[in-house]
């Protein structure tokens, strides 16, 4: 692959990477409800890899699906794109909720970020953070270090609502029981999801979304993707690194990592160019599933650029047939 040249984005990526999410979307859909996981998300990291080389960008995935001994594609470390400037690093969650997607269940969409080259916080051995993340309109008034009840509070009073007004969406862990009780007692209406919380982190950062704040333990790679995501938005992220035992706590401080220090949106994507670009594969708060008829599909996809601010959202027609001719893979 040819070398980019150092040169920051001046155009709006994320128009060309909506294509990508475009196609993983499509790719997985035909497995939504068929209880194959491994196949949608297969389908989809095979779409998405495909499509990226078409990217004019000199990409290399910093978030990825996994090492490259257990990910034969997309795995961290890979370089994607065409090869060109500008420099970029690469985000990718090519099946966000492969469970979602298997059993039919809401909130499962693809989605990728890019920022300039070295600005995305790579999180070593810690799979899993204590995230919070809100909009504009709360983003000063929440602290990830306060208590569940407190937080409530101040979302509540920035917004001139009352507490029992506030949602939040909460992974349904036993990790997170202590965070659920707190929120419940604090009369916040609490919504559990059972997989993926990148989409319902996006939801929280936008402006008239049914959803406040989105609180509790997840992913570590979806807490830098939502970052990403809400940078564009003006909201904020907040997380602290969670080590789930002793070991993964020894390693993580030997590598130089501070399980003290609150992650704010700034240290997990540093980027003043980011872009993101995200495609709804069942139906959610924040995107419409795809929708599959005899010769076509259509898309509902979100695109955001922080630099402009501007967000997009892009419904899509696809001649199943003509793209299938034009890409020669499989859509049906």
């Amino acid at each position: 692959m040819g070398g980019g040249n150092g040169v920051a984005p001046d155009r709006n990526l994320a128009l060309e990477l909506v294509r990508v999410t475009e196609s993983a979307a499509l790719s997985c859909a035909r497995w939504v409800g068929r209880g194959d996981k491994e196949a949608a998300d297969q389908a989809a990291v095979d779409a998405m890899r495909a499509m990226l080389d078409t990217v004019s960008m000199n990409g290399v995935v910093v978030i990825g699906e996994g090492e490259k001994d257990k990910a034969p594609m997309l795995f961290n470390g890979e370089e994607v794109g065409n090869g060109t400037a500008p420099d970029v690093d690469v985000a990718v969650d090519p099946l966000e909720g492969t469970r979602l997607t298997s059993v039919g269940q809401p909130n499962a969409i693809a989605v990728i970020a890019v920022a300039e080259r070295g600005t995305m916080f790579f999180p070593g051995a810690a799979l899993y953070m204590d995230k919070i993340a809100a909009g504009p309109e709360v983003a000063d008034a929440v602290d990830i270090t306060a208590s569940p009840a407190e937080n409530v509070k101040r979302a509540a009073e920035a917004k001139g609502a009352k507490p029992t007004d506030i949602s939040v969406v909460v992974l349904d862990r036993e990790r997170n029981v202590e965070l659920i009780a707190g929120l419940r007692e604090a009369g916040a209406k609490v919504n559990l999801i059972t997989d993926g919380d990148v989409a319902p982190a996006i939801a929280a950062a936008r402006q008239g979304s049914s959803v406040d704040l989105m609180m509790g333990i997840g992913g570590t790679p979806e807490g830098v993707i939502a970052a990403a995501a809400v940078k564009c938005l003006g909201g904020v992220v907040q997380g602290k690194l969670w080590p789930r035992n002793d070991e993964e706590r020894a390693a993580l401080v030997e590598a130089g990592y501070d399980l003290d220090r609150v992650l704010r949106t700034d240290d997990l994507v540093a980027g003043d160019d980011v872009f993101v670009a995200a495609t709804g594969v069942t139906d959610g708060a924040l995107l419409n599933g795809v929708r599959i008829s005899r010769d076509g599909a259509v898309t509902d996809s979100i695109v955001m650029r922080s630099r402009s601010g501007t967000v997009r959202r892009i419904e899509a027609y696809h001649h199943l047939e003509k793209l299938t001719k034009f890409s020669g893979r499989e859509f049906r």
